[in-house]
């Protein structure tokens, strides 16, 4: 099976298991936004299938954990092991753009998304003053996108510039977050075969 660009289609599995959680991810970069996901948080199920739909990554997630000190190591652990595997589906990021911005609201919140597939993990996530207590708020959002980032070897800037419903500021954010990696991981017709680096 070959991707839209005539290419072997970007997959990676991978796995992560300790005393805290029992995570496992495959994503195909190349894929139509198709998600199956289990958790039994609904708060990260809605994330993760957004991220999946806005960004045509085709991803499948099992997480699950001790959630009796809530749901911090879950969350971080799936951040970690989504990373990973985008990484790892990029291989040697062969004829990838490389950087991808991207603005999205969702009615009063605004999120902007910059991200850059570097090799070097850094990111600088500000979700504002976080105003939701259910399964998470959007400081969790700040930790999952933190380690998502150092995991995934990619420089990324999330910052929600707009919005006061916490579920809205976090949701905008990995909708912003999907659709700047789906710019970033499309190829470059203009070099296909370049590694994008000096």
């Amino acid at each position: 099976m070959t991707s839209r660009a005539g290419r072997e289609p970007r997959i990676a599995t991978l796995e992560r298991v300790t005393t805290e959680s029992d995570i496992a991810i495959t994503i195909n970069l190349d894929g139509a936004g198709n998600a199956d996901i289990d958790t039994d948080n609904g708060m990260l199920k809605h994330m993760l299938d957004a991220f999946a739909r806005h960004g045509a990554f085709d991803l499948t997630v099992r997480a699950r954990g001790h959630v009796s000190m809530g749901w911090h190591h879950v969350l971080e652990d799936t951040g970690i092991v989504l990373g990973r595997a985008i990484n790892d589906a990029l291989g040697e990021k062969r004829g990838i753009i490389r950087m991808g911005h991207a603005l999205v609201p969702l009615d009063e919140a605004l999120s902007r998304a910059v991200v850059d597939l570097s090799g070097r993990g850094y990111a600088v996530v500000d979700m504002g003053v976080p105003k939701y207590s259910g399964e998470f708020s959007s400081d969790e959002v700040r930790h999952f996108m933190e380690a998502f980032a150092i995991e995934g070897r990619l420089n990324l800037h999330i910052d929600v510039l707009a919005g006061k419903n916490d579920h809205h500021r976090s949701e905008s954010a990995f909708k912003a977050l999907a659709r700047a990696l789906r710019d970033a991981v499309a190829y470059d017709d203009r070099n296909p075969d370049v590694i994008p680096s000096t």
